[in-house]
């Protein structure tokens, strides 16, 4: 059983999986029971052990799916409680800047997970850490439970690594920044995929800026609306802007 509790006793771990135990505990805190979860957690879709065998398929792709709403969860619960009079729309934003892919990855990378992903060395994704960032809060909810996984992601991970209050203050939606930017200069933009890149069974989208009908600065990303920040963000540094 791939999931079972009892699937990896500690007393029967070998050395790897001892040190994965230890950096799980000196990450979030605490000493993982099922160690499988957090091995799978960490397995991006290019590892050479992460193909399908069977139904199940071997990478990080559904914790990260399930650890996605489970952060989500928290973090709406968690600003619900510290900004009783804020609206709907502040709130929502807050949690779009708590969990949005870029500060995932940053935290992914800050905390020291981004070391324990196995993967091929070639990839290179930008969104690789954040995946594996959301397919740990997953392992964590799988193998602990959800009260336990709001405990760690409250206190060990926003409280360790996030000011709220500078948090609010920040504004990581470029492309929002230029759209306003253009109508304030009654500038016309368009954002275009001008390509797709396909390479190891994954696609990256090329996203150009458009400035009054004239090319600026391309994004690249898995997704287009990551792609669209990316060339935004670029755009707004060679604006001046940023």
């Amino acid at each position: 059983m791939l999931f079972s509790r009892n699937n990896y006793p500690f007393k029967r771990r070998n050395s790897a999986d001892k040190e994965l135990a230890r950096s799980i505990k000196n990450i979030f805190g605490f000493y993982p029971d099922n160690l499988n979860l957090y091995k799978l957690a960490l397995h991006h879709r290019s590892s050479p052990i992460a193909e399908a065998q069977g139904k199940i398929s071997l990478n990080n792709e559904r914790l990260e799916f399930l650890g996605d709403a489970i952060l989500g969860a928290v973090t709406a619960d968690y600003l619900f409680a510290i900004f009783p009079y804020k609206s709907e729309g502040f709130m929502s934003e807050m949690r779009s800047k708590l969990v949005n892919r870029a500060q995932l990855n940053k935290l992914s990378m800050a905390m020291g997970l981004s070391k324990l992903i196995e993967y091929q060395h070639d990839v290179h994704s930008k969104s690789m850490c954040g995946d594996a960032f959301e397919a740990v809060i997953g392992a964590i909810y799988l193998d602990k439970g959800f009260e336990f996984t709001k405990k760690v992601v409250i206190k060990n991970i926003i409280g360790l690594n996030i000011n709220i209050n500078e948090l609010e203050k920040q504004n990581f939606n470029f492309k929002s920044q230029l759209l306003e930017w253009s109508q304030k200069n009654k500038t016309k933009i368009e954002f275009r995929v001008i390509d797709e890149v396909n390479s190891n069974k994954t696609k990256q989208y090329v996203v150009k800026v458009f400035l009054d009908g004239e090319p600026k600065e391309s994004g690249c990303d898995y997704n287009i609306k990551g792609a669209e920040q990316s060339a935004a963000e670029k755009t707004l540094v060679m604006l001046g802007l940023k």
